[in-house]
């Protein structure tokens, strides 16, 4: 740590820290001056580490588990992106992404539908109505029914970005840290019946966000 540079990666190192579920701060965030001479390699250590994290359910729908370290880095890209500098600025964007941040008692994750290039959006995402009550992860003999974001769907169709949670009581987050723990997520929509067993890499990243 001998050079600000170093300094920088050292912040930015992607592992297991205390709680990877505690609210950002605005000193967790560099802005884009600090930011951009980290970003490529920063973004490839996190695009690799969140690997185990997105899971493909069927053919069109992902689920992304988030933490500290896949909303730092969405907050630090979108000050990018806007060009956001002022102290308010990225306060107001970190409060939006702490939001979906994972909690004590609960995992966090962003739910895409991703369509063909050549479906009819309005169709396919009509299919799809009712999607909020027929998420599951299974943790062990525990089912955690998702619990979307309110207001992301209409009468005849859904948005493609959905934000669930997946309450965590304390005896499933004790069998995620278990390596025994069979994982799996589900999807059981009348129309989308699709089931993903053997996440044991999934299990092990979300037990390492509790690890102390």
């Amino acid at each position: 740590m001998s050079s600000p540079h170093a300094r920088r990666r050292r912040c930015y190192t992607v592992g297991v820290q205390s709680s990877l579920v505690r609210p950002i701060t605005r000193k967790d965030i560099k802005g884009p001056a600090l930011y951009a001479p980290i970003r490529d390699d920063y973004r490839r250590r996190v695009i690799e580490w969140k690997r185990p994290r997105r899971v493909l359910i069927g053919d069109r729908v992902s689920l992304v588990f988030e933490n500290r370290h896949t909303l730092t880095m969405q907050i630090e890209e979108m000050c990018r992106a806007e060009g956001l500098t002022a102290d308010a600025q990225i306060e107001a964007e970190i409060e939006v992404y702490n939001a979906m941040m994972p909690t004590s008692d609960s995992l966090s994750a962003t739910l895409f539908v991703e369509l063909p290039p050549d479906a009819d959006a309005r169709t396919e995402l009509g299919k799809l109505v009712g999607l909020d009550e027929h998420v599951a992860l299974h943790v062990g003999p525990h089912r955690l029914a998702a619990v979307f974001e309110p207001g992301r769907a209409e009468a005849d169709r859904i948005s493609a970005v959905q934000y669930v949670r997946f309450p965590l009581s304390a005896e499933a987050k004790a069998a995620l840290a278990e390596p025994s723990t069979a994982v799996a997520l589900e999807i059981d929509h009348p129309r989308y019946r699709h089931r993903v067993d053997g996440l044991d890499g999934l299990r092990a990243s979300l037990a390492g966000d509790y690890a102390s």
